[in-house]
């Protein structure tokens, strides 16, 4: 593969309140036993793409954990490697990243020591099986100096997302960043492909002026100037950029088509490997529709649920349509439901947790009911 990879991961979402007070929404849990970061990652490799810097700022510790080693995506080669890049003090620089662009500035070294002469930049919390190759051919033969992946949201709110607009040979006419009203159904998917030298020269004339965004100062302010197209993807997308929007997700892979497509066909979404027993299933457990976790122990009621590892749901508990993150506890008696249950909570018995689909009910990291 002719080119590098950027995944931005380090952005601070407060849309997603409790759930990323300790932890960055790239390193959120997704599927019983990813990160969102994964999907982007194991995308990487299984285009060929061999050497990633992923950019980390809010919140990384438990993100930094997770990529303490390059092997469980296959980056452990000699030209290339998983580069994990922070904000640091310098003679030179003494700040925070100021923005996407700026997090790639600060660490230029890493693209002029670099001879590929492309770069796809993703987000990290995008979750979604894509074959980067398509997009870069469709770059390519475009002849263009930038391409944005996008997709059609039919039926949904995208004031929310990056809207666009092309024209019929798909060049982007218009581009704009949470419309109060939307002129289009066509949504920026927040992956990138440009030339290698081309980000190193527009990032070196936009940094000095005090612009430091990638998509507000590179995409938005040049698309007239370069030629921008857009790329129409067309399998399975979501963003986790709210609660509602990480709820459905999990909920997603609770459907055997979607599982399928992200799970079950090659090439694979690869993750830190843990060594843990199986799921187990007590005689008095009752299981319909739901993804668990390794380590995991059941003694009560899980339905339509996502449940991670190490969560122990006890005799004569229920737990329908929720999300159950790593190492909770769910007593005897009690009824979850619509809920998101944050890591390491213990919840007394015959206790209700009850919220909604639109509004599922949040309970913190470490918490005792």
């Amino acid at each position: 593969m002719k080119a590098l990879g950027i995944i931005f991961a380090g952005g601070q979402k407060d849309s997603l309140k409790e759930l990323t007070q300790s932890r960055a929404s790239s390193a959120m849990p997704v599927g019983s036993c990813y990160r969102a970061i994964d999907f982007s990652l194991s995308n990487m490799v299984n285009s060929g793409i061999n050497k990633v810097a992923v950019m980390t700022q809010y919140n990384s510790r438990s993100l930094h954990d997770h990529l303490n080693s390059s092997k469980w995506w296959g980056f452990g080669t000699k030209h290339g490697g998983l580069f994990v890049l922070s904000p640091f003090l310098s003679k030179d620089n003494s700040s925070w990243f100021r923005g996407t662009a700026d997090s790639i500035y600060q660490n230029m070294t890493y693209l002029r020591r670099s001879r590929e002469e492309y770069v796809i930049i993703t987000s990290g919390d995008g979750i979604y099986k894509m074959d980067y190759n398509r997009i870069l051919d469709f770059h390519i033969e475009k002849n263009a100096d930038i391409t944005v992946a996008c997709k059609e949201m039919y039926d949904m709110d995208v004031s929310n997302f990056g809207v666009v607009s092309l024209d019929e040979g798909g060049r982007l006419v218009e581009f704009e960043e949470k419309p109060l009203e939307p002129f289009s159904s066509v949504v920026s998917l927040g992956i990138y492909v440009m030339r290698r030298e081309l980000l190193i020269e527009l990032l070196e004339a936009i940094i000095p002026q005090g612009r430091h965004d990638f998509v507000r100062d590179i995409v938005i302010r040049y698309r007239k100037q370069k030629r921008v197209y857009g790329f129409m993807y067309e399998g399975y997308w979501a963003g986790i950029n709210s609660i509602e929007s990480y709820y459905n997700i999990n909920m997603d892979f609770l459907r055997a088509d979607i599982r399928n497509e992200m799970f079950n066909a090659e090439p694979f979404i690869k993750t830190k490997n843990k060594d843990e027993p199986p799921a187990k299933y007590n005689t008095k457990a009752e299981v319909r529709n739901a993804l668990v976790g390794s380590g995991s122990i059941v003694d009560g009621s899980i339905e339509n649920s996502v449940l991670f590892r190490n969560v122990h749901v006890k005799e004569n508990a229920v737990v329908r349509n929720s999300i159950i993150l790593e190492g909770s506890e769910i007593a005897e008696g009690c009824v979850i439901e619509h809920a998101i249950i944050d890591k390491l909570v213990k919840i007394s018995p015959n206790q209700r947790v009850v919220g909604t689909a639109r509004e599922p009910k949040i309970v913190r990291k470490n918490t005792t009911i």
